[in-house]
């Protein structure tokens, strides 16, 4: 699907997002989940406020549902960062592995039994004890209801059983092998308001507010496609956030929002999901606006319509058959110029596209061959689609044996100008070799990619610190039962070769022969020709020094705020006013944050000294 963490339609998962992290051998799991926890600071306490204050995010996406079930856009899946807690939790230093619910974990010898510590001074916010009851519930639900594992449910498919002993102790026993184990980036639901939901596909958890959570915001108010309101958890664990509200408001218009910040009408930007360059240019300097830019987990593609199928085989959708032929597929690659993607469309502010993992997660980051590289080739494209049987015709048109022109739909996201000057650039292209472009730019291409009605589409995913749930969409499980449902695949991809990698990466705890599966992932997605990544953009952002005094951003060293593996940002924002800030802009490009990566907890004063993980992963 798109992106955001999905980018437009956007699918997160992790799932939107699933980020997992990669996997220790079970004893040095074991030994640094418990110095983890031992380390773990005391609860930083919420400063006193004169006035209320409150922190306001635009965002160009919507919300697809607040059922934590069912959400997989990068907004909704970073909500529900938000309002449930996870197992475990990622440094914002490094992405390292640490404790959230569950406060340390060990496997068994033979690495098929995992079991978990609760915390045991986590309560939901109506005042209920937090126990490993629920954590059992939520994924044994997954595990038996097909709604149930709409977002997350690759990382059950593998569980035999689980079951909670006792408040504290959660054990989980697999089939096989997972090398996801301390990386399960499922919201923890409370079992006593949940058991009463019957119809999970239906309940978008929107009815009924305040929401009940455990993490460090309650979803107080929800209008759709307008904004969402969160208000600090007074009992969260790791202590209070320090904004009296968080709102994140939706702008359709990506200027409008910018508009709005310079306005002092919202405290941050994120774009969609960037800044374009000329936004940023454009508040570089301002008083009061500090722009934010590192590296980004994201990256940003041309996806294939191969012919949407099911699991049952039935296939449906209409995208055009010329697309299933490797040949054409690739000529289309070729006939890419990734670098002007960069240099004139993203204006610098991006890394060319390779691999599906990007660069900022070294260990898993993958490039081609010079021999196997499909590098920007217009005349070698060509050669490919005569050689595959569509030759130019009299009008310099690309027709089949049938006759029939090649004249290719492309669904983007009307909210994101990017789409639309790629789209140009891809008319003016693929124009030279005899083909027709359509530009389909919807505010919801959720349900045409649903329904496998289009040809290529822009696309995209958020990657995690552990890269399991991107590469879980392509395979064939994520595939839908019947035309009739809904699956988690990205754009119906079924491939037995990946599958095989993709199951043993899973297997494998070795942290160097697991990367060097992923990497053989990616590869083997790439020479299908499926995916075109096209760029890494930049995570470019913007907010008010008036409003916000500090926050911190993942990773440390220039990281960035919105869509972060965790809640770090907004827990740890500080109100230019509690703060006694005179508002000064900043053009360091690095924010000063509360965490700061080591995780330095202000009211504590406290080092949280953490060993790092061996290894280096929206959905939307």
């Amino acid at each position: 699907m798109s992106t955001q963490d999905q980018h437009g339609p956007g699918r997160s998962r992790p799932h939107s997002h699933r980020p997992r992290t990669r996997r220790l051998m079970a004893a040095v799991l074991t030994l640094t989940a418990a110095l983890a926890a031992t380390l773990t600071p005391a609860p930083q306490q919420a400063e006193a406020k004169e006035d209320g204050t409150v922190l306001t995010v635009a965002v160009a996406q919507s919300v697809d549902s607040l059922s934590p079930f069912l959400a997989v856009r990068l907004l909704s899946t970073s909500i529900n960062r938000l309002m449930y807690e996870y197992l475990t939790n990622y440094d914002p230093k490094d992405g390292h592995v640490i404790p959230a619910l569950a406060t340390k974990w060990e496997s068994s010898p033979d690495k098929l039994t995992w079991t978990y510590t609760i915390r045991s001074d986590s309560k939901w916010s109506d005042g209920e004890q937090v126990t490993a009851a629920d954590a059992a519930w939520t994924f044994g639900r997954m595990m038996t209801d097909e709604a149930a594992a709409t977002a997350n449910g690759s990382f059950v498919t593998n569980f035999d059983q689980v079951s909670a002993p006792d408040p504290t102790k959660l054990v989980i026993r697999l089939k096989k092998p997972q090398a996801t184990m301390t990386a399960l980036d499922v919201p923890i639901v409370p079992k006593h308001i949940w058991e009463k939901v019957t119809d999970l596909s239906k309940f978008n958890n929107d009815s009924t507010f305040p929401i009940v959570g455990n993490g460090p915001f309650v979803l107080t108010d929800y209008k759709p496609d307008s904004y969402v309101r969160l208000k600090p958890n007074k009992s969260f664990w790791r202590g209070a956030p320090k904004f009296d509200e968080l709102v994140f408001r939706y702008y359709k218009d990506q200027d409008a929002a910018v508009a709005a910040l310079r306005k002092g009408e919202v405290s941050f930007v994120a774009g969609s999901p960037s800044l374009t360059p000329a936004q940023a240019a454009s508040l570089k300097g301002e008083k009061n606006i500090h722009v934010n830019e590192g590296p980004g987990r994201r990256f940003y593609a041309l996806a294939v319509n191969p012919g949407a199928r099911a699991r049952n085989g039935k296939k449906f959708g209409d995208g055009d058959p010329s697309l299933r032929d490797e040949r054409v597929r690739h000529a289309l690659f070729m006939a890419v110029d990734r670098g002007a993607v960069v240099d004139k469309v993203f204006q610098g502010h991006a890394a060319e596209g390779q691999g599906y993992i990007p660069p900022r997660y070294s260990s898993y980051f993958w490039q081609p061959s010079a021999d196997q590289e499909l590098a920007y080739d217009p005349a070698k494209a060509a050669r490919l689609l005569d050689q595959a049987g569509y030759r130019k015709n009299a009008d310099g048109k690309r027709t089949g044996k049938d006759g029939k022109p090649l004249d290719y739909r492309v669904l983007c996201h009307a909210t994101d100008p990017n789409d639309k000057a790629v789209g140009q650039y891809l008319k003016e292209w693929w124009g030279k070799l005899g083909i027709g472009v359509r530009l389909d730019c919807l505010d919801n291409v959720t349900d045409p990619w649903l329904a496998g009605k289009y040809d290529l589409a822009f696309d995209g995913w958020s990657v995690s610190p552990d890269p399991e749930s991107v590469l879980s969409l392509h395979t064939c499980a994520e595939l839908p039962a019947t035309p009739k449902d809904t699956g988690g695949t990205d754009n119906f991809i079924c491939d037995k070769t990946y599958d095989e990698l993709y199951a043993r990466q899973l297997a494998e705890y070795d942290p160097g022969k697991r990367a060097d599966l992923v990497k053989q992932m990616e590869s083997r997605l790439y020479d299908l020709g499926y995916m075109n990544v096209m760029a890494y953009p930049n995570a470019v952002e913007a907010y008010r020094t008036d409003q916000i005094a500090s926050l911190t951003t993942m990773p440390e060293k220039a990281g960035n705020i919105y869509g972060q593996d965790g809640y770090w940002g907004w827990w740890s924002a500080v109100p230019a006013k509690s703060a006694g800030s005179s508002g000064g802009s900043s053009s360091t490009g690095i924010v000063v944050g509360i965490v700061a990566g080591v995780v330095v907890l202000v009211a504590a004063g406290v080092f949280l000294g953490m060993r790092r993980r061996a290894g280096a992963e929206d959905r939307e």
